[in-house]
């Protein structure tokens, strides 16, 4: 490897780490900001709680009590929008930790640095990738628009949209041929895509395989980039008898599937292994919400 890609890797790694430090400050504020924006408004709550007593125990609503009562809810609705809006900032925050952390990796990987948490993949033990593979289910990022906004695509079962290009180092799923010639799913990540040729170049996720391949854009499938809440969100969530695919247990490959139940609560959303909803392919010429496996 030239000295130019790994000194413009290690100036990126030094960028990253400074802009991760500034982050982490902003987002320790806004926790802070969290904690004294509830214990703000908990005051109200109270009051709302003793006047509702109070309305019990007189056993009449007066004007009076309608007029205090209104008053407090508005306050109360003020100060949860407050909070909300803070929670929303937070939210922004680890989004874009959790990019740059993305980033860094990829510039670790160009540079040739690696540390104990993220060895280099040659090096990687299968149930390490496991690990890290499930540790990237559950840190999947939830999906929390604002009243009336509608999940976007790759939020759930919803596909991406049809002029989108997945990012060097998104996870997708690739269509690829095994040693004994039939084709296969599998999990891989993005190395680079060609506006020129309309093809990826993505690696085998697993170690084992030490493979790159070169795919067209039909061959590949973008993984969802957020979860479905499946009480606010029911619409963004496969459903019963939908066709998926999904991850064999302890594996990198993936296997026609049908959705038995969707989850009812963000609980119910698995980590990777069995017909996962939140994992599965979701692109389909047909508008099913699946695709043809």
């Amino acid at each position: 490897m030239g000295a130019g890609p790994a000194l413009g890797a290690t100036m990126a790694l030094v960028s990253a780490d400074s802009r991760i430090a500034e982050l982490l400050g902003e987002l320790h504020q806004l926790i802070k900001q969290t904690q004294e924006e509830r214990s703000r408004s908990e005051h109200n709550l109270v009051n709302i709680q003793k006047t509702h007593e109070r309305m019990q125990t007189e056993n009449k609503i007066s004007p009076y009590y309608r007029t205090k009562l209104r008053g407090l809810y508005t306050t109360a609705k003020a100060d949860a929008e407050a909070e909300c809006n803070i929670l929303r900032k937070a939210l922004d925050k680890i989004a874009e930790i959790k990019s740059l952390l993305e980033e860094r990796r990829i510039a670790a990987k160009i540079a040739g640095l690696y540390n104990e948490s993220e060895p280099p993949r040659k090096t990687m033990r299968r149930g390490v990738l496991m690990t890290l593979l499930q540790q990237s289910a559950m840190t999947l990022p939830l999906w929390i628009g604002k009243p009336g906004d509608k999940p976007p695509p790759l939020c759930g079962a919803i596909p991406a949209a049809s002029d989108y290009v997945a990012k060097p180092g998104d996870k997708v799923a690739a269509r690829v041929k095994a040693v004994d010639g039939d084709e296969q799913w599998i999990l891989a990540e993005v190395v680079s895509y060609s506006h020129a040729t309309n093809k990826y170049e993505v690696d085998d996720i697993d170690e084992e395989g030490k493979e790159r391949h070169t795919l067209s854009r039909r061959r590949i499938i973008p993984l969802p980039q957020w979860k479905a809440n499946p009480e606010t969100d029911p619409e963004a969530l496969f459903q019963k008898d939908q066709l998926v695919l999904a991850l064999y247990p302890q594996t990198t490959c993936f296997y026609r599937a049908l959705i038995h139940a969707p989850p009812q609560r963000v609980r119910g959303l698995s980590p990777l292994g069995g017909a996962d909803p939140r994992l599965a392919g979701s692109q389909s010429s047909h508008g099913t919400g699946a695709f043809p496996c």
